[in-house]
């Protein structure tokens, strides 16, 4: 009997060896299997001669899963700022170790020979990409100083729109006056001569005094308000307390408490207590307000319920044999 041997494409487990790979099943997921890969490779085939260069975003960190190697591989080349795109398959697609992957794997699954250059870049073929990635490089590189300058121009007329805003509200528009505009610069000397004699001219002049106006007489039309005591109400002045500081009749009347008690409010909270607890416990109507001496000691039955200590043992038994007749019913 064949060894059992598992199929990673089929996910299946044969024990007819290692001739299932001639099985159509397999021929069949072999195809399908390079076709969803085949896309991405003939994709990055395409960036060889004309490689992009875009921004990073995260998008760019997606990864592909080589057929051949049986891993992972990254699908955009990234650094920094800046991705290549189709960058990490063609760098994969052309290492050694996946040359090495693909012959391994094209023996084992028995693939097509002539499908298997097209999952293969050429030393030639990376050295090509290698140098449209240094153009791609250049032009993004003059695209962004193109990008810059524009914003910069724009920057620019924006600051320069603003400070002419800025200096016409801040300067005043001087309104030309008539007699201002019909003077000479004869007429400027005369009046600044004017000027400057009266300036010479000696203080006492005789100019009639002022009139000095009494405030009591009776023409003037002024109201004298005279200091207001009023008698038993002090003020700050007198040494009285302030009007802020004095309290209010409802406050000196007495201090009244807003709310129930703190006894009350521990009586409640045992009542609440009282209300978890089962109604047919022991003791549960017994009065603890009732008024005992000294010589006290119960003498009813169930200890703390009413009857006598006697009828508890009669009572006990009757409830027993009626507990042992619903048993019975029951089953």
């Amino acid at each position: 009997m064949a060894p059992a041997y598992y199929c990673p494409l089929c996910r299946q487990t044969f024990f007819c060896g290692r001739g299932h790979v001639y099985s159509r099943k397999h021929q069949r997921q072999l195809k399908a299997a390079l076709e969803r890969l085949l896309p991405q490779v003939e994709a990055a085939r395409k960036a060889v001669r004309a490689a992009q260069v875009e921004r990073y975003v995260p998008e760019h960190d997606r990864r592909c899963w080589c057929l051949c190697c049986g891993c992972e591989v990254r699908k955009h080349l990234s650094h920094g700022n800046l991705t290549v795109l189709h960058g990490g398959l063609l760098e994969h697609l052309a290492s050694p170790e996946h040359k090495k992957a693909t012959n391994r794997f094209w023996w084992e699954n028995k693939a097509e020979v002539q499908m298997k250059d097209k999952f293969l870049i050429s030393p030639q073929d990376y050295a090509r990409f290698k140098k449209s990635m240094l153009r791609g490089l250049d032009s993004y590189e003059e695209k962004e100083d193109e990008v810059i300058k524009e914003m910069a121009a724009q920057i620019r007329e924006v600051e320069h729109s603003r400070q002419e805003m800025v200096r016409s509200v801040l300067e005043p528009q001087a309104v030309p006056d008539p007699e201002e505009g019909s003077s000479t610069p004869g007429s400027c000397k005369e009046r600044n001569r004017q000027v400057s004699s009266s300036s010479q001219q000696p203080s006492d002049l005789d100019l009639p005094p002022a009139p000095k106006l009494d405030w009591m007489e009776t023409g003037q039309p002024l109201t004298f308000i005279d200091y207001q005591d009023i008698p038993g109400v002090g003020n700050i002045y007198s040494g009285a307390i302030p009007p802020w500081m004095v309290q209010d009749e409802e406050q000196s009347s007495g201090s009244q408490q807003i709310g129930p008690s703190y006894e009350e409010f521990l009586k409640e909270k045992e009542k609440e207590k009282l209300k978890k607890l089962p109604p047919d416990r022991v003791g549960a109507n017994f009065d603890h307000s009732s008024s005992t001496n000294a010589c006290w000691l119960p003498s009813f039955g169930r200890v703390w319920n009413n009857g006598r200590r006697w009828q508890s043992r009669h009572q006990f038994k009757t409830e027993g044999r009626n507990k042992q007749q619903s048993r019975k019913e029951k089953t």
